[in-house]
């Protein structure tokens, strides 16, 4: 296997794979670079059935082993959301900046211990028609009032690492790959890509 598909338009998720994806000495290419344009509805209510479907329906288009993910975050005071439609959570022409304007408008007031949250990357791996895997990498924290920092996409900004005093937007690409969701999801696969590829 030298060439993988990352099954993903988002360019802030592009950059963050291919840096967790480096050590494999892969070539990995993404959608826009094969001119695939199709576009997978996310209707599956749990992130991995989301990330399984768009990695399927890509290896299924392609014939390429193919990586998907599908992650989000999930805030308590406003039991559970916006979870699998974090994306779009203020509509379907959402933006990061009206999403994130949805969230802060539901938690104005809130005090900051009431205002607990967690991002979930849920990866999956098709290698062939016959044999997947998914992984999933949690991260806890707290949103807060107001945007911190110039990094990151999404709501990187408002998503404060409490032991760290920090939010995903305020720390460089490696600081927050050793602790994102998304790097703990990433760290599992690698833990079992050696079977798998042997």
């Amino acid at each position: 296997m030298e060439k993988i598909l990352l099954a993903t338009q988002n360019q802030g998720k592009v950059r963050e794979f291919r840096k967790l994806l480096a050590p494999l000495g892969l070539t990995i290419v993404t959608p826009a670079d094969l001119a695939e344009t199709i576009e997978v509805i996310e209707d599956q209510n749990t992130f991995a059935g989301n990330a399984f479907k768009k990695a399927m329906t890509f290896f299924q288009l392609t014939g390429l082993p193919t990586i998907a993910d599908d992650s989000g975050l999930a805030v308590d005071y406003i039991d559970g959301r916006p979870g699998v439609f974090s994306a779009r959570y203020s509509g379907e022409q959402a933006t990061d900046a009206s999403n994130n304007a949805k969230l802060l408008f539901e938690l104005d007031g809130v005090p900051m211990e009431e205002r607990t949250a967690r991002f979930t990357s849920a990866i999956a791996f098709v290698l062939s028609a016959d044999y997947h895997l998914i992984v999933e990498g949690h991260t806890d924290g707290l949103i807060l009032p107001d945007y911190r920092g110039q990094n990151g996409f999404g709501y990187d900004a408002l998503f404060l690492i409490p032991h760290l005093n920090k939010t995903y937007a305020e720390l460089d690409d490696d600081e927050k790959n050793a602790i994102s969701h998304r790097g703990v999801a990433m760290r599992k696969l690698y833990a079992k890509l050696p079977s798998i590829l042997s």
